[in-house]
């Protein structure tokens, strides 16, 4: 495992991310306790750090059973947890505060976060969903008081978009405020919208980049370009789009021709991508994590990066097709674009 610095931090992470969405059984689908220690240990016997849970993940045992295991060596770990959402939405209902971006929910959360981890500081701290309705001065006040009190060393913003997160990384540099570090979006091979807003105000800004759900909920494994005798997978299957089904296929075709599986390509995907991209991966059973974490011994040759490219391909819209247009760079440029040395690209 290699380390990467988390964006405009000195703090060093594993270049994979340990998602615990699926420690603990309360909702029913997700890994046993025995289960989740075995990814545990897998994930640091090979070389792992960066650990993200939420306070609300299987109603809260997911930070608990975090918390067990980091307690014999917490400072190893780098753990980052979430607030916004309710700890069990059954428990939160009709309680207009119980939830949000708010300070007070702030607060709350990080409280009960705190002890359910049994530790004494949050090693990163994100914003789980944007509201659209807190002000967003509030939130980064509220942040930054937590970093002064030691509860919290990093922030970061997950599921909002670009445009509210550039400007609460300015007003925190013109307030002297801590800045947010880190953005968690879903992006993978079926998901690639991000690229068109959020990956280069990531990029402007020098955050590290989590991506969840990297492999597509499941699309990318190629489990369903396979003939479906489960019923649960079979109307599943016929909730996906003829796109992501065919991007799935030529991940599969990849995989065959380099012997390695579609998960490990997808992931390989994503580490290739520029900037600091740490895809978060996570699992049920021990053997699909051993299966997701051996994608770090893959290089996709150029060519398979373009193949993979091409089929996912999107369009970025306006402003962007516009403006990389030959047209406008003529007006823009007077004919001199492609002599002009541009180190920010």
């Amino acid at each position: 495992m290699k380390y990467k610095l988390l964006g405009k931090s000195g703090l060093r992470v594993s270049e994979l991310c340990l998602g615990t969405m699926t420690f603990g059984e309360d909702w029913g689908w997700g890994a046993s306790i025995d289960e989740s220690r075995q990814i545990f240990d897998a994930f640091v016997q090979a070389g792992g750090n960066f650990i993200d849970t939420a306070n609300g993940y299987t109603d809260g045992s997911s930070e608990k059973i975090v918390g067990d295991f980091i307690s014999a060596d917490r400072e190893r770990f780098v753990v980052a947890t979430k607030y916004s959402f309710p700890l069990n939405m059954n428990d939160k209902a009709g309680n207009p505060n119980g939830s949000g971006n708010h300070r007070k929910n702030m607060m709350q959360s990080l409280e009960g976060s705190l002890k359910r981890l049994n530790t004494d500081y949050i090693d990163l701290f994100w914003l789980h969903a944007w509201d659209f309705m807190t002000p967003i001065e509030e939130v980064m006040r509220a942040f930054d008081d937590l970093v002064r009190s030691g509860k919290v060393l990093y922030i970061g913003i997950s599921d909002a978009p670009a445009w509210i997160v550039a400007q609460a990384n300015t007003l925190a540099q013109c307030y002297g405020w801590t800045p947010f570090v880190a953005l968690q979006v879903e992006y993978s091979l079926v998901q690639r919208t991000p690229e068109r807003d959020l990956l280069p105000m990531a990029k402007a800004f020098d955050l590290a980049v989590t991506p969840w759900s990297p492999l597509g909920q499941g699309v990318l494994t190629g489990k369903y370009n396979q003939n479906q005798s489960n019923s649960d997978e079979q109307r599943r299957l016929e909730q996906i789009p003829e796109k992501n089904l065919a991007i799935a296929q030529v991940v599969s075709q990849v995989a065959s021709e380099i012997g390695h599986s579609p998960s490990q390509v997808a992931l390989a995907w994503l580490l290739a991508q520029p900037g600091v991209t740490i895809p978060i991966i996570g699992a049920r059973k021990l053997s699909q994590f051993q299966d997701n974490i051996a994608c770090l011994d893959v290089t996709l040759a150029p060519e398979h990066l373009q193949r993979l490219n091409e089929v996912s391909q999107i369009e970025l819209g306006f402003p962007h097709d516009f403006l990389s247009s030959d047209t406008i760079h003529d007006r823009l440029f007077g004919g001199t674009f492609d002599a002009i040395q541009n180190h920010r690209l």
